[in-house]
């Protein structure tokens, strides 16, 4: 539930204009305690890429089925159809109460522009049109604990410098993006993969950092489609690779109480010489089933086809079940239980074929030396307001 600050009506002095504008705050705590075997440490030139021997952990973490966050939300009616919008979030760690995506104060989402009924253009730090087309047919809804969303939408999935329009005609949404300079850097975590990535506008280098793509998909009745693409250019050495990924996907809605879903990802990373660094498949499918009003689950299976990794063409390919169990004690207030089991990578399909992009944000879900699973589980609460 969300609560509006204030909302006021502003007159300009000759009576001949009026705008209505409101503020809301809004926000999601959400801490857990989990469980997780066989955890190594995140590989990286320091340790020579030697993720060491491991063990199991017992610790309390940040946003197990949503990230902890809070924001606010504006807007102003300009008359016409027309409105200003704005929004603003913070992403943080409930369990430490530090900031999370890189220490930005408002990682999440900063962005302003206009709304209209043609559509809205909004500009600044946003989520991608790959990333916000993949939502409505992903089980999980990105809970942030075991989701693979590194693999699926790309590390890049939130970019600063955008300009992005979206357009909702009925059950109908399409997105385009366009982004001056990313600000995601991956790493070296391999000796196969070079460090990529960096902040971009950099006069006389229009291509250093910048990301484009597009998604459509159509809502309606049971049935849902939808397609998105993907293209992020991140510095490499003195030039830029490319980094795509495209996706096919579907759901279907059974009795209001289930819902199916899956889909297809392709994908392909090649550094600033056109030399390939990754071409993989990525499948996924599952769905949610709501028990009761209070009671529902959600059920994951994701699988990853590593055809090549730095000319590895020999990958055992990772793959992962994930479920979760949510109790709802009111609108504002759920227990929830999560857990996963993954094959030939970590939790949330943690590998040098995903960069290690969860591990290298939030808590390691790195396999050790001489292990290729990794087993999971976390009960925790979730407030929202």
């Amino acid at each position: 539930m969300r609560k509006t600050i204030f909302a006021l009506t502003a007159v300009c002095a000759c009576g001949a204009a009026e705008a209505q504008t409101s503020v809301t705050l809004y926000g999601v705590v959400d801490v857990n305690v989990e469980y997780v075997n066989h955890v190594g440490a995140v590989p990286s030139t320091s340790n020579n890429f030697n993720p060491g021997q491991g063990g199991k952990v017992i610790r309390e973490d940040a946003g197990g089925y949503s990230g902890s966050r809070w924001g606010l939300r504006g807007t102003e009616d300009l008359g016409g159809g027309l409105k200003s919008i704005f929004v603003l979030e913070s992403g943080f760690n409930s369990d430490t109460g530090t900031l999370q995506q890189g220490g930005r104060l408002f990682g999440r989402q900063a962005f302003a522009g206009l709304d209209s009924p043609y559509g809205q253009v909004t500009f600044g730090r946003q989520y991608h049109s790959l990333f916000a087309t993949l939502a409505n047919f992903v089980p999980g809804r990105y809970a942030t604990q075991y989701e693979p969303v590194g693999i699926i939408a790309g590390a890049n999935f939130r970019e600063d410098n955008t300009v992005k329009y979206t357009g909702v005609f009925g059950g109908l949404t399409a997105m385009a993006h366009w982004s001056f300079g990313v600000g995601t850097t991956l790493p070296q975590v391999t000796p196969s993969v070079p460090v990529a990535g960096g902040n971009g506008e950099v006069p006389g280098q229009f291509r250093r950092d910048s990301a484009y793509g597009a998604g459509l998909s159509y809502l309606a009745g049971p049935f849902g489609v939808g397609v998105g693409y993907d293209q992020w250019n991140p510095t490499i050495g003195t030039g830029n690779g490319a980094f795509k990924k495209a996706a096919v996907m579907a759901s279907y809605a059974i009795n209001g109480t289930a819902k199916v879903m899956g889909g297809y990802r392709w994908g392909q990373s090649k550094d600033q010489n056109g030399t390939l660094l990754q071409r993989d498949d990525f499948y996924w499918i599952g769905g949610q089933y709501r028990f009761s009003p209070a009671l529902d689950f959600t059920l994951e299976y994701d699988y990853q086809n590593v055809k090549n990794l730095g000319g590895n063409t020999h990958i055992a390919n990772p793959w992962q079940i994930a479920l979760i169990a949510d109790y709802a004690f009111s609108k504002r207030t759920d227990v929830y239980l999560t857990t996963a089991y993954s094959k030939n990578a970590g939790l949330a399909m943690e590998s040098a074929a995903s960069n290690f992009a969860t591990s290298l944000s939030l808590n390691s879900y790195v396999l050790p030396n001489g292990q290729s699973s990794m087993f999971g589980v976390a009960v925790g609460i979730r407030h929202v307001f």
